[in-house]
């Protein structure tokens, strides 16, 4: 501080509201001295030393970064908000549209489109301006758009949008639309999908187009003068407009005043159900919007709670339920691990160890000669005369799926992934994705060589290649067939798939061959015991250590240990619900590792001990045949979108195809890892003549 002590005070006050800010998780207001007398309560006046002065700077870096990934932003009175438009959607057909490429009211100065990231592209966004004009704090009733004339085409498109379930998708401030459907028996408020087209009345069996929209935006005054949005609500109305005295308008002149809405309140039921807007061979539409501001105590950090929790339709305790089952399975077989590892290999090992002696019994030492685990130990370790290169091109792409899905889930799990970045979460799989490229390459190359493998070109290459190229073979596929479909913003941009190719062939690819350098300059595996020359004779085993059966049953307790969570997993990206609970699939992640390598740790002691030790293989499709159960069940999940459009099977089995596959790598991948430990252990423990 300088002689006049004002830097004393400006560093106490930055301590003060700093710590203040960062214990109440949400931004102070803008004038420092409003909130200094609080929290001087908090800190005593002698804390001004260099070490708290530094305590002070690095909070205040932790201020300016907001995990989310976005800023509150204050309106002042009157300020003008940005309204807008993302896509069509619809949980049906999968298959989402432009929002103009319906007959609806356009900006005055044509159509904008936002800035968006790869991720957003990826998932179909495209976010637009809009011709509605809102002000902060000032209510408007009766609002008039714009009037179309529909034809019979445009009758058509609006007719099927609404049989498939299509819903509008608005954002304002970054928050997106909550649905209010108001009927005569109830009020049914929705914080996913958006809002509806329109609907459908089996009685009359019309269809009725929404063309009135009551906004209701919720803030909170943060300080005089700055408020800041925290809930955004739109209650459509389907209105036939008539004005007063029967008049007529050409969109052009002044408006006429409107005897189906009022300008002194918002729009009703009572008002709109005499009057519904019935789809017919060709009208004139008026849309009209209706604006109203409410004060609200929800902080701007907790704006999204509402949304996350779909106001807790959800409860917390079903993804407890989730945990608690999944822990059972993995207690049950930890049990049956314990019990092998403490009484069988312990008596095995003793057995095997021991010095026979003059009193031991021939028989007994006979016994332990010619039965159990330790007869194959010279053929246990031979590598596999079965395709040795393309299962270490399984094991390196599944290490790639299994590093990438483990960042992306803690990344999510402590906030720097939020759905307020929209594509944030697929964006950051894609960049992890190409970036552990180097763990693939490593892994497959340091197996291969242990297996004395040649064409550590040709492995490194197909691991390259391997799953990123076959997924982006059927994604470009899947692409190609959206494209058929006009204004369909499923469809990829060029310079997307441009991106695309960059990040694969210019990233990960370079980095798959560095990690295979590394790989192969590294020793191979060593083994406790080495393989003779001549392959050791496998007795026929009893059919329930037979490879069909133990590969068919190895994958039911992994999934079963994350089957709940998965139903919450397809349901956000099928059903337009929000996933947030990251925490939990942490966890369920980490059960489910657990649960492939020790039901595969099971099924290889038995089968050990049958004399069989063509394991490298088996054990990798035990532990992965758990992807198997998983497309089974998103098989049924399917009946759930009740869709008939050959496009939407395309979509969902072509990326559903896509996922298992990477799920049989990566839970492949930690059964065959952790076979290769316990084959390790166990046969690091005896003598071997």
């Amino acid at each position: 501080p300088d002689t006049s002590g004002q830097h004393t005070l400006c560093y106490e006050q930055q301590i003060y509201l700093i710590a203040g800010a960062f214990l109440s998780r949400h931004s102070l207001p803008k004038n420092d001295c409003l909130a200094l007398s609080a929290l001087r309560n908090l800190f005593p006046s002698t804390v001004m030393n260099a070490r708290l002065v530094s305590v002070a700077w690095a909070l205040n870096f932790a201020r300016a970064f907001y995990l989310p990934g976005v800023a509150p932003r204050e309106y002042e009175s009157g300020e003008k908000v940005e309204l807008k438009v993302n896509k069509l959607t619809s949980v049906r057909t999968q298959l989402p549209y432009d929002y103009y490429s319906h007959k609806f009211c356009k900006p005055h100065g044509g159509v904008q489109a936002t800035a968006e990231n790869l991720g957003e592209f990826l998932s179909g966004d495209r976010i637009e301006n809009s011709p509605y004009l809102l002000f902060m704090r000032m209510d408007e009733y009766c609002k008039v758009l714009c009037q179309t004339k529909l034809n019979a085409h445009n009758i058509l498109q609006f007719k099927r949008s609404i049989d498939e379930w299509y819903h509008h998708n608005w954002i304002v401030d970054n928050i997106p639309a909550a649905s209010v459907i108001d009927t005569e028996s109830f009020v049914t408020t929705s914080y996913s999908r958006g809002f509806p087209v329109g609907y459908y009345d089996r009685v009359s069996g019309k269809h009725f187009l929404y063309n009135h929209a009551n906004i209701v935006i919720e803030y909170h005054e943060a300080v005089p003068g700055g408020n800041r949005i925290v809930g955004f609500y739109v209650e459509p109305f389907s209105v036939q407009h008539e004005f007063v005295g029967g008049v007529s308008w050409d969109g052009k002149d002044t408006t006429p005043a409107l005897q189906t809405c009022s300008t002194a309140e918002p729009m009703d039921l009572n008002q709109a159900k005499d009057h519904a807007l019935a789809l017919t061979k060709s009208i004139e539409v008026l849309f009209t919007y209706d604006i109203v501001w409410k004060p609200s105590n929800i902080k701007w950090a907790s704006r999204w709670d509402i949304y996350l929790s779909m106001d807790n339709a959800v409860p917390k305790k079903v993804h407890w339920f989730s945990i608690v089952n999944s822990l059972l399975i993995v207690f049950c077989l930890s049990g049956m691990i314990a019990i092998i590892l403490t009484r069988n290999l312990r008596r095995d090992i003793s057995q095997y160890n021991r010095l026979p002696t003059d009193e031991d019994p021939e028989s007994e030492i006979s016994t332990s000669e010619e039965t159990g685990w330790k007869l194959v130990h010279q053929d246990v370790f031979r590598p596999p005369t079965t395709c040795p290169m393309f299962l270490c091109v399984f094991i390196g792409g599944g290490v790639q799926v299994l590093v990438m899905a483990l960042l992306t889930i803690a990344f999510a799990a402590v906030g720097f992934i939020s759905p307020a970045n929209r594509g944030s979460l697929m964006f950051v799989m894609l960049v992890l994705f190409a970036l552990m490229g180097t763990f693939a390459g490593y892994h497959c190359a340091r197996l291969y060589k242990t297996f004395k493998g040649q064409h550590w070109q040709r492995a490194t290459a197909a691991t390259a290649l391997l799953f990123p190229g076959g997924s982006f073979l059927v994604f470009v596929s899947l692409d190609l067939a959206l494209a058929s479909y006009k204004d369909s913003t499923g469809a990829v941009p060029i310079t997307s798939m441009v991106a695309l190719l960059a990040l694969w062939l210019g990233i990960s690819v370079p980095l798959v061959f560095l990690g295979a350098y590394l790989g192969f300059r590294k020793e191979p595996i060593e083994f406790p015991a080495k393989y003779s020359n001549i392959p050791r004779p496998i007795p026929m085993p009893p059919w329930y250590l037979s490879s069909a059966f133990t590969v068919t049953t190895g994958g039911i307790l992994p999934f079963g240990a994350c089957f709940v969570e998965l139903f919450f997993i397809l349901s956000s990206m099928w059903m337009d619900q929000y996933y947030y609970v990251f925490g939990f699939t942490f966890l369920v992640f980490a059960i489910l590792l657990i649960t492939c390598a020790e039901i595969t740790i099971v099924f290889l002691y038995f089968q050990l001990c049958a004399e069989d030790y063509r394991w490298w293989w088996r054990t990798f499709l035990t532990s992965g045949s758990t992807a198997a159960y998983v497309f089974v069940y998103s098989s049924l999940y399917f009946t759930k979108l009740e869709s008939n459009l050959p496009i939407t099977y395309l979509l969902y089995f072509g990326y559903m195809l896509i996922i298992c596959f990477g799920i049989f790598l990566f839970t492949g991948t930690t059964g065959f890892y952790a076979a290769l430990w316990f084959n390790i252990v166990i046969f690091g423990s005896i003598k071997v003549d």
